[in-house]
């Protein structure tokens, strides 16, 4: 699968050399790829997300998207269309007083002609979930709503990677589902890269893989069941583990044995159904019949 970002061996300070945010760190990120990145306050993890659209760029290493280094000045106007930002606070990021004159906004910076800002900002809205909102002032929507509305913003430039900074940290519950629905949508159904910065586990569990940083340092990878299997290593760094493994964890250390990788309430009330009755769960023993009848018969 092609790159969409890649870090090599990246280093950068925001006042001494002793003090690194991000301190020899490599990644890759495939095309179409959902990865959500994890790490305690301070490891890093924001300003490595400023470097995949050159809002910082490293002061020693090299980012590269689609094999445009961000140092090259004369690629910046095309990586910043490339890799759209939403950052936590939508209230930063809208400018206008009608919603789709604010998804508007930076096409008309970019001189695109009317009829085909007329095609990118309603289906950016209607890729978004805030099209039935189009007329309405910001100031009167959700804080969720508000989120969508600058993750629309981001959509009309047609980016082929969305970076979010801690974009669901000032929400609601019930706002930060519809945004992840609507994350998830461009993701599975319109093959937008997505790099998500974030302190929710729950979020990260429903990720393709999981990077978790310390001292501006990958530290762990893998996918979400590989990571969050490690439950005592996360702690050490501060960091939390999704409740249905905190559960399992929790169970098996009370003389219950549970499996190691389980990171949803699913898998998790199925696998409680199992020890309490010794049976299969309905739907995990339909589901593993409908498994075995697809497999191809010796």
């Amino acid at each position: 699968m092609e790159e969409m970002l890649r870090a090599d061996n990246i280093t950068f300070s925001y006042t001494d050399d002793r003090h690194r945010a991000v301190d020899g760190l490599s990644l890759r990120v495939k095309r179409g790829e959902y990865v959500a990145v994890l790490g305690a306050n301070g490891c890093g993890k924001s300003t490595l997300a400023k470097h995949f659209n050159a809002i910082l760029l490293p002061q020693a290493g090299t980012v590269y998207v689609e094999d445009m280094s961000t140092a090259d000045e004369d690629k910046l106007f095309d990586i910043r269309q490339k890799v759209g930002m939403v950052f936590q606070n939508p209230d930063n990021q809208i400018v206008a007083t009608v919603v789709e004159e604010d998804v508007a906004f930076a096409l008309e910076n970019l001189g695109v002609p009317p009829a085909e800002m007329r095609a990118r900002v309603d289906e950016a809205m209607q890729m978004a979930g805030i099209y039935k909102y189009r007329e309405k002032g910001p100031h009167k929507l959700s804080g969720g709503q508000k989120q969508r509305v600058a993750i629309a913003g981001v959509i009309a430039m047609r980016p082929d990677c969305l970076v979010l900074d801690e974009a669901t940290a000032m929400l609601d519950p019930i706002g930060r589902e519809k945004v992840m629905r609507t994350v998830h949508r461009l993701n599975d159904d319109y093959g937008i890269t997505v790099v998500q910065i974030t302190h929710y586990m729950e979020e990260a569990a429903t990720a393709d893989r999981v990077v978790v940083m310390s001292a501006g340092r990958v530290v762990m990878e893998g996918t979400p069941k590989e990571v969050f299997r490690n439950v005592e290593e996360l702690r050490a760094l501060h960091l939390d583990v999704p409740q249905a493994a905190e559960l399992c964890h929790a169970l098996t250390a009370a003389g219950c044995p549970m499996a190691d990788d389980i990171i949803d309430v699913e898998e998790c009330a199925a696998a409680l159904y199992e020890l309490l009755t010794g049976k299969k769960a309905p739907g995990a023993a339909q589901e593993k019949a409908e498994e075995v009848s697809a497999c191809p018969q010796s």
